[in-house]
């Protein structure tokens, strides 16, 4: 292969990674910051994964998917696997989803008493 071929396969597998990688990390246009809510009850479900951890809470009149931070932000602030797992009650505060219904992503949450903050 010769050296423009090369350079020329590198940057469009280069350009191909990056595009993907923007794709699938959403903005936070979606969510309506003007309205925030906050959303109390046991934790259902967890997923303590990239490129958001998300929680399910069963609130009082339904349950809230809830998007956290990312794995490394919510380990770096204290907010390990174990302070998000299911059946821990949490109240998260943040900003409910424009496009997706009964969906959330939480500035902060609270858990056994202490705080953490997400953003």
């Amino acid at each position: 292969m010769t050296r423009i071929a090369t350079a020329t396969a590198f940057g469009g597998a280069l350009i191909a990674i990056t595009t993907v990688a923007a794709v699938a990390h959403h903005g936070w246009g979606s969510y309506d910051a003007a309205n925030p809510v906050t959303v109390s009850g046991p934790i259902e479900s967890t997923r303590f994964e990239n490129p958001h951890a998300t929680i399910v809470i069963k609130g009082t009149d339904k349950a809230w998917t809830v998007t956290l931070a990312p794995t490394s932000r919510m380990s770096a602030r204290g907010a390990s696997a174990d302070v998000v797992a299911v059946g821990k009650t949490v109240s998260a505060f943040g900003y409910p989803s424009t496009v997706e219904k009964d969906e959330m992503r939480a500035e902060r949450i609270t858990v056994d008493g202490k705080t953490y903050e997400l953003r």
